[in-house]
């Protein structure tokens, strides 16, 4: 395999706001100082879907800132250099240079909602009023109601949330399936004092404009480590449990701990959790599975990972997407099947995309789930997952997975074709920074502008 390449892309200051850019965000080096990048004006414009080769390999098994100040240090790929760059012995990667769909349309963006802070995330309450809710970086989250932000915002929790770290803020947000009866939704966020992160429980106060801020709940923290890598993504799955995204723990490398926290099961760090949050406090589901193991935390679900800033469910299949921010050379995306019973080890830190990246583990082992689609920084530096478009509008994306990278503003679409085989298109390229995409109640999807400030609705063209 070729070596690992840096790449420092130098974004420079931007508003407070979205999934705590430390969204996707990559780690800045040490001593390095990050130029302001030139003010773009808030437009988005897709360009015509160009041929790339991004290669999707074949599964083993079956189927993000510390001062707070309105500044935003962008995301950088850390160098760090692992101890082998070989290639481990795993199923040959495929060539997706061709999709199903020909790559046979273009996406398009057309800004829904501007003057936000740093935003990261935008979702809706699965309510029946069509109200999306928007989540800044900062602490706040807002109403938008036909494309009009709300006077006040739903919550406000700017006081309790450290921004000092790039990576560190507001982050999640998810809302509980019975949220038009029960009024309850959950936050991730990191905590000012310490910068621990915290999964926190809500409800909406009687006006169902504005959350009850007295209502807190703290469910759990997970160890802040460093500033970076927070995860922060929230996301109820089809079985009604509530699943987390955390990072590694920060730095660059894992290096936390011998193997990493990545691959150990003693901490939380490095995972996807599956949550039960029916009740006063967290319960573990019976059907985890390291439920009664030694030396294995119940709550994980998925491990392996570096920094799973986004992640979704397929509305319609209920899989699992994760978009995991590499370290140096690769970003991958991750697939979990709806089938499965969980357990899977994603790899880091023995293996970044396809490449070895600490021979001092076994980076041969056959466990090892190798992403559908991963891609060089040569095309990014951080990636940022999206959704699986399952909208009525542009009845020629059903099915297709729409994802970017934060830095290039490159936007492909993933399909599996007939064969198993994932197949990926480069199908526009965006004019900001994007931190998140979104979904709304009938499945169209939002892009989130971290650097303009600006909610997006995507549009598409055959």
């Amino acid at each position: 395999m070729k070596q690992k390449q840096m790449v420092f892309v130098l974004l420079g200051v931007l508003a407070l706001a979205c999934t705590a850019c430390g969204i996707a965000l990559k780690d800045p080096p040490r001593g390095e100082t990050l130029q302001a990048p030139p003010t773009r004006p808030p437009t988005a414009t897709l360009d015509a879907p160009t041929e790339i080769v991004i290669l999707a390999a074949t599964r083993t098994v079956p189927p993000p800132t510390d001062a707070p100040t309105a500044t935003k240090i962008p995301p950088t790929a850390t160098q760090v250099p692992p101890t082998a760059t070989k290639t481990p012995t795993r199923p040959a990667p495929t060539d997706t240079r061709v999709a199903s769909n020909n790559g046979s349309f273009s996406l398009a963006a057309e800004p829904l909602i501007s003057d936000l802070t740093r935003p990261v995330f935008v979702t809706h309450a699965g309510d029946g009023t069509g109200r999306l809710f928007v989540v800044e970086q900062p602490g706040r989250i807002w109403i938008a109601e036909n494309g009009r932000l709300r006077a006040e915002p739903f919550l406000d929790i700017r006081d309790k949330i450290t921004t000092r770290g790039n990576e560190q803020g507001l982050l999640g947000l998810a809302f509980h399936p019975d949220y038009k009866n029960n009024g309850l939704f959950f936050v991730n966020y990191s905590r000012a004092q310490d910068g621990d992160n915290v999964i926190a429980r809500y409800r909406v106060s009687d006006d169902p404009n504005t959350a009850d801020a007295n209502s807190e709940q703290i469910l759990f923290t997970v160890d802040g480590l460093e500033p970076n890598h927070n995860g922060g993504m929230l996301a109820f799955g089809p079985d009604g449990y509530l699943y987390v995204g955390t990072g590694d723990g920060g730095g660059a490398g894992d290096r936390h701990g011998s193997i990493g926290n990545g691959q150990n099961l003693n901490t939380l760090l490095g995972k996807i959790l599956r949550l039960d949050v029916n009740a006063d406090t967290y319960q573990i589901p019976p059907t985890n599975p390291f439920v009664n193991q030694a030396n294995a935390r119940p709550e994980i679900w998925a491990y392996g990972l570096r920094n799973p800033w986004r992640f979704s469910f397929d509305r319609a299949t209920g899989d699992l997407y994760i978009a995991d921010v590499g370290q140096n050379s690769k970003e991958e995306v991750d697939f979990q099947p709806a089938s499965s019973k969980g357990g899977e080890n994603y790899g880091w830190r023995i293996l970044e995309g396809d490449e070895c990246y600490d021979e001092n583990q076994n980076c041969a082992r056959n466990d090892l789930i190798a992403p559908i689609v991963f891609y060089s920084h040569d095309l990014g530096c951080s990636i940022t997952g999206g959704y699986v478009y399952r909208g009525q509008k542009y009845p020629w994306l059903v099915g297709t997975y729409i994802f970017a990278d934060y830095c290039s503003g490159i936007v492909w679409a993933t399909t599996r074709n007939a064969n198993g085989q994932w197949q990926t298109n480069r199908v526009g390229k965006f004019d900001d920074d994007i931190s998140s995409f979104g979904e709304d109640e009938v499945g169209e999807l939002y892009v989130v502008g971290h650097g303009n400030g600006v909610i997006y609705k995507l549009t598409a063209a055959q």
